[in-house]
């Protein structure tokens, strides 16, 4: 029986895999789901509205734009509502945009439904990892860590599964099977999710959420946390197959290992990642994980053959692997400020290193080529093992 002393929210959950806990999962796991499917509609897009690669560009905009436009009116109304009831209605708006897409008839209706489908998938991470906050407090254990690995391991499904379902089924039927088995995802999820209400006692703690938003300068500074680290993510991802193949002479097969190695050491040690923040703690977490992330980092861009640069995004997968959870937890957990708040910022900050950073890089690597960009953004590690004390909000879970 739950402790009567304790808010719902706060009550301990027994068991390794509560069904809240198994709710969280579950919305992680759709998530990641759509936006790996979202990957290889990119080209279906392009080749169905016949668009040149600077419309492409403009649409992949649209969905950045979205994300920062939707997450801060997320993360105010989680505040106010709970992050349960956002997080069921981001799902069910966030649900249908898959569809949006596939049917858009032209450029402008495409960027419009890409807007709505990177501005709900924004929000819904917003409410997600608000609801695992709470999940975290009443457990009184670290989970955010493997609620990322099933966002990474869906990414990793919805993104090899989808060119292989739209090239044997078709753009259309693609996006409905997914859309079906997002919304089986999210039923279930919902049918189990922790209801945690309106942070009121949050907010009468400290000050307003707005007034403690720019009063303080923790959210913003965990946000350079989060920014630096995905930083490294973005540029994994988006150029690694190109610098292998064009710096280093791999062939494409051998160059897509890298993205492959990061991802698989990524969403194994995010599983493993809540025993190891458990057992050290989550200040020394993030530094031993900073230090494997720029070593292997900084592996990759000196590296005289694909075989090493493999072996250096691998390590890097690792290191980065536990960092953003460990932010996104601090965030959740910041005195005096209700968690959305707080969310919403780092989220917001954190993500503009994946949506926006590496087309900035890309323009630089024009100049100085790839590797010494590989070389160079370890060096916001630097900042980040400066700023890893703050990750110590992420124990305040052990404190309700």
């Amino acid at each position: 029986m739950a402790d009567q002393s304790l808010p719902t929210s706060q009550a301990r959950l027994t068991g390794s895999y509560p069904k809240e806990r198994i709710a969280v999962c579950l919305l992680f796991l759709a998530n990641g789901l759509y936006i790996g499917a979202w990957s290889p509609k990119v080209p279906v897009i392009a080749k169905t509205l016949d668009l040149s690669p600077f419309y492409v560009s403009l649409i992949m905009v649209f969905f950045g734009i979205g994300s920062i436009s939707i997450m801060p009116l997320c993360g105010a109304r989680i505040a106010k509502y709970g992050s349960s009831i956002l997080a069921k209605l981001t799902a069910i708006v966030f649900l249908p945009t898959m569809l949006l897409i596939t049917l858009a008839p032209n450029v402008w209706t495409a960027a419009a439904a890409v807007f709505l489908f990177g501005g709900f998938a924004g929000a819904l991470d917003v409410a997600m990892n608000a609801n695992a906050v709470e999940v975290e407090k009443s457990m009184r254990k670290a989970i955010m860590s493997s609620s990322h690995a099933f966002w990474s391991l869906g990414a990793l499904i919805g993104s090899a599964a989808g060119g292989f379902m739209i090239e044997q089924f078709g753009a259309l039927q693609h996006a409905i099977i997914i859309t079906i088995i997002d919304a089986i995802l999210l039923i279930a999820a919902f049918s189990m999710i922790l209801h945690d209400g309106p942070h009121i006692e949050e907010t009468h703690a400290g000050a307003a959420p707005k007034a403690s938003l720019f009063k303080s300068p923790l959210p913003w500074l965990i946000g350079i946390v989060a920014l630096f680290c995905m930083v490294q993510e973005g540029i994994v991802i988006d150029w690694s197959a190109l610098y292998l193949n064009t710096e280093l002479n791999s062939s494409l097969t051998q160059a897509a290992l890298a993205a492959g190695a990061f991802h698989g050491t990524m969403t194994i040690m995010r599983f493993a990642g809540d025993g190891i923040r458990d057992r050290l703690g989550a200040v020394l977490t993030m530094r031993i994980s900073g230090v494997i992330a720029f070593v292997g980092m900084l592996l990759a861009g000196v590296a005289p053959n694909a075989y090493l640069a493999i072996a250096g995004f691998a390590l890097s997968g690792i290191g980065i692997s536990n960092m953003v959870p460990i932010a996104f937890s601090a965030a959740g957990n910041l005195p005096g400020m209700a968690k959305g708040v707080g969310l919403s910022v780092v989220t917001i900050m954190g993500y503009s290193g994946t949506l926006f950073a590496p087309t900035l890089f890309g323009f630089v690597a024009e100049h100085t080529g790839f590797s010494a960009i590989y070389i160079g953004t370890p060096m916001l590690l630097i900042v980040v093992l400066a700023l890893s004390g703050l990750a110590r909000h992420a124990d305040g879970i052990r404190g309700h």
